[in-house]
Order: structure tokens, then C-alpha cells, then sequence
């Protein structure tokens, strides 16, 4: 086998990566959403024409395919799930009802928040009349208080089947400390209503999907999904048969929220969630560790949002508390992006309401109709606009010249809708928009790096995504950064990201164990009960492990502990220096771990130890580590680039001059180590432009990447 091929499927575009024989080849097509497997198909199809050899001869001698997707997001925002049935414990039935009070601006942003009057909760994904309560009670210590009524909960599936559900969310109270009842359910939909009567239809346990405390997020996350079972089924399998016939059986791997990634068959709904981002997390973490950079600050703006993230001393590891889907507040172990509607896409608008100011985004024209200049009939000015009309992009080499754009058509509307109602001319509407995305996209970055402790001037910023190199001068100077880099492959840095994951697997389970004594301050004596319940996670992920074909010996284990003081309700998440305690002073190295990691995130004045430490999940990460492609490095060429480097010059505005200067223009591809151009200047490759503006200048490092910085 010869190599790895990596697909990221985002909002607008759909990116393919293929590491083949030491060599990074890549191609960028537009997503296309109405059947995600062409545009799948298309890039994948362009990868191999780029390393010169059929499709078939790839795959065939492709180890590995790694994927990336939108697939659940896109079908939330449709709400084209499949109609379902929640079956929970009698007289909780209204839990997805009442939801809870945050529920009312979960997944919202600050602007739509400040819109009071409109905030609505949102609609639940199953409805109260398809929702049954069954007759049982489990305890909070898994006793059976109730036995389950079989015979009631027959009659109440009849009533739920007569309505055309295709889907069953089973979620009882405590159902994670005993699954006794959620288990039996299932048995029973299967006797009542086998495959031959109703076809397939996904019976999922929240016992299995979260095994942790909370009924409401337990449920929440097992409905997600569920309702999004058969869209992503439907999808994947397209795209597998097609891959099969293609000559390529062997796996594709799913890349994971959490981190890490795996098999198809081991991957649940909401953990796809947000993984190009997450990719690009971690891909930032790896390239962190080839330049010996601890902190960074990741940043991916593509057509449709702008994401970033952060590496603080080399570790990309900051779970979101309280982690959103859509509108849904959900209880599993999710790597933390930030994301706001700040694209190439974005569409620029005027703000009534507020004086007729401009604002873009969070409305996107995405890769249908697109932007304007796109000429499919959109007609509403985007940021992708704004570039065209202020030079920074060349119409006739927009993604290499494959995707033909109408300078005309973005100034039209960027005249029509911004600059007419402004009284202004057109590349000063242009500078406006972009100063607005580049600014909300820089007060974002300062906001997650001010907000969290840290100094935004001890980061280098990593700029990615097809439009990340074409603003990260505007964003990344406006947040305080004093270094950008930019890549090779940046406008696919995600799905290059995606090869540098490992295979995880992660098991949690809620339990609630005091480690500390309040008072007396004693430390926990019953090591047994701890270590039971890690060898139970273990056996669960050794299993998974096993079933993709993997050894067991190869594994990697990591144990993360949800911890807090007694009488507080601040948890945190610290990784366990001992997978097992044998010993007080294993307790007493667990304890300090805590004590160090609250005093970080919450300040000395937090800590409490009078009030006791509680453990109250237990979280296993089993980790199968991948070889890793660390990019070559190349020979210093000196700080002139050559002649082949220059392809010309045009026009571009540049706001230090209030105008157009003729600007030169450089071709990427012919750069070296050791190149320096100052700017204003315009770096052009086949997927992206990046801008330098006056103040700033660009060093082509060893590994052919750009580095910013002001001059």
C-alpha cells in the first residue's frame, strides 16, 4: 500500500488530500448538497489525475480513507430526520418538552440573543403526542423498584407504530446505572415488529449512546441520533458502494469530535459533529510540534463559518463543559471550537435597524447559488465579492482557473446592495466589508484567548481554510498576534489534519466516587470500586478494538476524571495521573492533579478542599497510535525569489493608501526556503490567495511554509 487519501466535506467546498509516496496531492470541488457522494466523487477523481494515475489504481493501492463530514449538520438545519418514538419512564414524559431554561439561547449567537422579542425554544426533534411513558422505576443505585409492565408497554408501541414512527429513542431514569429495562424494550420492539414486518428501523439505547448522569442531555443526544441514523446511512453507503466498486475494500475511517477517529460501523451520529474543525485542531497541534510551537491559535475560514481553536502547551485537550448541537445542549466528550458565520460565502447586508450599518454573515450563499461572481444566479453581495472587486483575487485564476468568476456581477451587487444605500463608491462599500469580517473574526480570537487567561502575543496563529490566508493579516493583527503561518496546503489543512489522527475510541460512565472526605479530609480507601469500574471501560473499548481487527497489544490507554469540590458545581475535566490506584498516595496524586488544574481555570480562591473532592465520571480514552507524515524540509534558496516567481502585477486596493496601487503578484508555487516578500504584495496558488498588506512580509520557511509578520 502506498499511501492515505483524506476527504473533508464542508459547507461550500469539498477537499481531498492524498498522501502518496511522501507527497502531498490535493484538489478543492464544490460541495454538492443535495447528494454529497459527487462532490466526493469529483475531488477524489482530481487527486488522481493530479498524481497522474486512474481512480481505480489509486484505490486499489490506498491503505486507508479517512472522512470528514456535514452530513449531520446539514440535516438538523433541514430537519429531514426520520419521524421517531421516545419511550421513557412514566411521568417524564415532557422532559424534551420543558427542556431546560438555557435551552432558550443554546446555540444561538450574541446578536440573535440580543433579538429578545424573537428567541423561541426550539422544536423538540420528537414530539410530545410521539412520546410514551412506561410503566417502571429504577433507583439512583440501580435497584428495581418497579418491574417493567411488558404488557403495557405493548399496547403503547401499537399506539406509537400506528403513527409511522421509523425509529425508537429508549431513554428510562437511571437507565445508565442499570440497563436492565432499556435492554428489554429493545427485545420486545424486535419480537413485536421484526425487520420483515416494518424493514430496519434503529432502536437506540441511551444507556449505550451516554452512559452518564442527567436525563436530559442523555436524551437529548440519544434522539440526535437517531433522527439522523438513516440520512447518514443512506449517504454513507452511497459513497461506499461507490468507493467498492472502484476497486477499494478496505476501511474508511470516520473522523470524531472527540479527537481521534474510527471505523464507520464504530461511529455514532453526533460524534461526526464539527469534525473538519476538529481535524484541523489537531493537524494544527501535530505541524505546533514539527515547529516546536506550544501555543497556537487555529484558524479556518472556508466558505461558510470561521473556526478557531486553541493549543496551549502543546496540547489541543479543552473539552467544551457544556458542549451545543444546533440548539441542544448534549453530555459527551467534545474537543471545543469556536465557530462564528464569518466565510467567503458570508453575505454582506445593510442593518436597518441599527442606523443602516453593515454586518455579514451569518447568512451564507454557500456553493449554491455562491457568491455573486460565481454567475449562478445569486445576486447578494459576499465576501468572496469584496476580494474580487478590491483586487486581492484573480478572476481568471480563481481555483486555478477551473472555476470561471464575473468581476462585473460581484460589483454590481456590491453596488446595488451596500454602496447605493450608503452613498458610497464601490471599493469603499468592498474595504467595509472586509474590514467588518476581518474585524469580527479578529475581536473572536481575542475574545477565546483574553477570556481563557492567556495573551494573545504568546500564540503564533496557524491560517487555514480557502480564505484563512486571504484575511489572516486583517484577523490576526487586529487579535495582537505578532506571527502568522500559512501553509502549502492550506486550503485543505483539515483533511491533511485528519491524517495526523490517531484511531480513539472513548468510553464514559457516570460514578460517583468521594475521594476526599469533607472534614476530616480522608482520602478514598475503597480502590477496588475505582479500578472495577476503569476495567469495565476497558473490556468495552478492548472489544471495539478487537472487532476493527486490531491488537490489543497496541493500545494506548488515557483516563480523564470529572471532578469537583463538594457543595460546588463547577466540574472539571483532568487527565488521571493513575489508571488504577493501588495506594493513598495514588489518591493523594489524583487529588493534586485536581487541585493544580482548578487553580488554573478557576484561581486559587476557588479551591475547597473542606468541602470534599468528588469523582462523578469516569472517562477511558483507548488510543491506537497512526504513523504520522512530518512534511520534508527544504534547502535554503536565498531571500530573492526567482524569476518564475513573479507572474506579474495588478491593481489591488490597499486601505494605508486609501486606493489602488499596482501590486505585484506572486506564483506559490515557485517560491523557496528562504524567500522574502514584502508587502503589499499578492501570493496567488491553485486553491487560495494570500494577501500581504504594506505593513507586512512573508519568509518561506524550511517546510515551504509562510510566515507573517509586520515590518
Amino acid at each position: 500500500m502506498k499511501g492515505t487519501v483524506a476527504v473533508d466535506i464542508g459547507g461550500t467546498f469539498t477537499d481531498c488530500l492524498a498522501l502518496w509516496e511522501d507527497k502531498i496531492y490535493f484538489a478543492k470541488t464544490p460541495t454538492t448538497g443535495y447528494n454529497l457522494s459527487i462532490g466526493f466523487m469529483k475531488a477524489l477523481r482530481e487527486v488522481a489525475a493530479a498524481i497522474g494515475m486512474p481512480i481505480k489504481d489509486l484505490l486499489k493501492e490506498t491503505e486507508i480513507v479517512l472522512y470528514s463530514t456535514t452530513i449531520a449538520m446539514n440535516r438538523l438545519i433541514e430537519r429531514k430526520g426520520s419521524l421517531l418514538g421516545l419511550v421513557t419512564t412514566k411521568g417524564f414524559e415532557d422532559t424534551l418538552v420543558m427542556g431546560k431554561g438555557a435551552q432558550w439561547t443554546d446555540g444561538l449567537t450574541i446578536s440573535e440573543m440580543r433579538n429578545v422579542a424573537q428567541i423561541d425554544k426550539p422544536v423538540p426533534l420528537i414530539s410530545r403526542d410521539m412520546t410514551i411513558g412506561v410503566k417502571e422505576r429504577v433507583d439512583s443505585n440501580g435497584k428495581i423498584i418497579r418491574p417493567l409492565d411488558e404488557e403495557d408497554f405493548k399496547e403503547k408501541l401499537q399506539v406509537l407504530v400506528g403513527k409511522g414512527v421509523r425509529g425508537f429513542v429508549v431513554s428510562l431514569l437511571w437507565g445508565h446505572i442499570n440497563p436492565t429495562h432499556e435492554q428489554r424494550i429493545r427485545q420486545i420492539i424486535e419480537e413485536e415488529y421484526p425487520e420483515t414486518y416494518l424493514g430496519s428501523m434503529p432502536i437506540v439505547l441511551s444507556n449505550e449512546v451516554v452512559p452518564k448522569i442527567r436525563e436530559y442531555p442523555r436524551t437529548i443526544c440519544s434522539a440526535l441520533n437517531t433522527y439522523l441514523h438513516q440520512s447518514m446511512a443512506e449517504e454513507l453507503k452511497g459513497m461506499g458502494d461507490e468507493l467498492l466498486e472502484l476497486g477499494y475494500n478496505r476501511s474508511m475511517m470516520m473522523i470524531h469530535n472527540t479527537g481521534g477517529m474510527a471505523e464507520v460501523f464504530r461511529t455514532t451520529a453526533v460524534q461526526t459533529y464539527n469534525g473538519g474543525p476538529i481535524a484541523g485542531l489537531i493537524g494544527s497541534a501535530f505541524m505546533g510540534k514539527v515547529k516546536n510551537e506550544e501555543n497556537v491559535i487555529m484558524t479556518d475560514m472556508g466558505g461558510t463559518s470561521f473556526d478557531l481553536g486553541l493549543i496551549v502547551g502543546g496540547s489541543p485537550r479543552s473539552y467544551a463543559f457544556q458542549p451545543v448541537i444546533d440548539r441542544w445542549m448534549v453530555d459527551i466528550t467534545m474537543l471545543e471550537t469556536q465557530s462564528i458565520g464569518s466565510g467567503g460565502g458570508s453575505i454582506a447586508w445593510i442593518n436597518t435597524l441599527l442606523g443602516n450599518s453593515v454586518a455579514v454573515g451569518p447568512q451564507s450563499a454557500g456553493s449554491m447559488p455562491g457568491p455573486a461572481c460565481y454567475d449562478q444566479g445569486g445576486d447578494l453581495p459576499t465576501v468572496t465579492d469584496a476580494n474580487v472587486v478590491l483586487g486581492y483575487i484573480n478572476p481568471d485564476y480563481y481555483h486555478g482557473g477551473r472555476l470561471l468568476i464575473n468581476k462585473e456581477k460581484s460589483i454590481e451587487a456590491i453596488r446595488e446592495n451596500i454602496a447605493k444605500p450608503l452613498k458610497v463608491d464601490v471599493p469603499e462599500a468592498a474595504i467595509i466589508i472586509k474590514n467588518i469580517v476581518d474585524g469580527n473574526m479578529g475581536d473572536a480570537i481575542f475574545r477565546e484567548t483574553v477570556l481563557r487567561g492567556f495573551d494573545p502575543k504568546d500564540f503564533i496563529l496557524f491560517a487555514f481554510g480557502g480564505a484563512g490566508p486571504t484575511h489572516c493579516c486583517g484577523y490576526g493583527f487586529r487579535a495582537g498576534v505578532k506571527k502568522i503561518v500559512t501553509f502549502p496546503f492550506s486550503s485543505v489543512f483539515c483533511a491533511f489534519g485528519s491524517t495526523t489522527m490517531d484511531i480513539v475510541h472513548i468510553h464514559e460512565h457516570s460514578k460517583h466516587i468521594p475521594l476526599l472526605t469533607p472534614v476530616t479530609q480522608e482520602y478514598f480507601k475503597d480502590y477496588d470500586q475505582f479500578n472495577s469500574e476503569v476495567k469495565n471501560l476497558q473490556e468495552k473499548a478492548l472489544e471495539e478494538v478487537r472487532l476493527e481487527g486490531f491488537s490489543s497489544r497496541d493500545v494506548i490507554f488515557e483516563l480523564d476524571l470529572d471532578m469537583k469540590f463538594g457543595g460546588v458545581l463547577n466540574i472539571l475535566r483532568i487527565t488521571s495521573p493513575r489508571l488504577f490506584i493501588e495506594s493513598e498516595a495514588d489518591v493523594r496524586a489524583i487529588y493534586e492533579q485536581f487541585e493544580k488544574g482548578y487553580v488554573g481555570v478557576y484561581s486559587s480562591y476557588g479551591v475547597f478542599p473542606e468541602g470534599g473532592v468528588d469523582i462523578e465520571n469516569f472517562c477511558l480514552r483507548a488510543i491506537l497510535p497512526q504513523q504520522k507524515h512530518e512534511p520534508p524540509t527544504h534547502e535554503d534558496k536565498g531571500v530573492k525569489p526567482s524569476k518564475d516567481a513573479l507572474k506579474g502585477s495588478r491593481a489591488a486596493y490597499w486601505e494605508k493608501y486609501e486606493d489602488f496601487r499596482e501590486t505585484p503578484i506572486y506564483d506559490q508555487s515557485e517560491l523557496r526556503c528562504g524567500n522574502i516578500i514584502e508587502g503589499p504584495a499578492i501570493i496567488e496558488a491553485d486553491s487560495t490567495t494570500t494577501v500581504l498588506p504594506p505593513e507586512a512580509a512573508l519568509t518561506v520557511d524550511g517546510y515551504l511554509n509562510g510566515i507573517i509578520e509586520k515590518v
